[in-house]
């Protein structure tokens, strides 16, 4: 029975039929292609794009210099040097990220105790030249001035699951 079944369905062509019944099932459905430049897509909470170094509300920078996150990236891509101030407290002197090397794994932003290092929502941001791509302090800094409403949110949306 299986010889006649399978060359009926050789013959009348019915894989062939049905696959045509998919597409033309899916060419009336309305389109989900969007304009991108123009239109984008939400993203997730989570998502992990250009590197930033948050501030507190009083303006002094958040990083603590416990070199957790330098210990932790798996590519070697950040390089951290501290030195301690008249208050006694550590303050990072040189904060730089080679993004050549980084691998958005997103270990930094989970290691940092005080969410000084985090990884925002900007997907958009291309370069010329390799020099352009090691970020350094006031570069990360920048970053974090220009997103941290977003980077807040972000933080709250994902707070229950960290």
């Amino acid at each position: 029975m299986s010889f006649l079944d399978r060359t009926a369905r050789t013959w009348l062509l019915t894989e062939l039929l049905s696959g045509m019944a998919v597409t033309l099932r899916y060419f009336f459905t309305p389109k989900v292609t969007i304009n991108y430049p123009f239109e984008k897509n939400p993203l997730s909470p989570r998502f992990r794009g250009e590197h930033a170094l948050r501030r507190y509300p009083n303006g002094e920078e958040r990083c603590i210099a416990c070199k957790l996150c330098e210990a932790v990236c798996p590519a070697q891509a950040i390089t951290i040097e501290a030195e301690p101030r008249a208050d006694g407290s550590r303050r990072t002197t040189r904060y730089d990220i080679d993004m050549t090397k980084c691998i958005y794994c997103g270990f930094c932003q989970e290691a940092c105790p005080v969410d000084a290092i985090v990884e925002g929502p900007n997907f958009e941001f291309a370069a010329e030249t390799r020099a352009e791509l090691m970020y350094d302090k006031a570069k990360l800094l920048s970053n974090g001035d220009r997103w941290e409403t977003e980077l807040a949110a972000r933080l709250n949306a994902d707070a229950p699951y960290r």
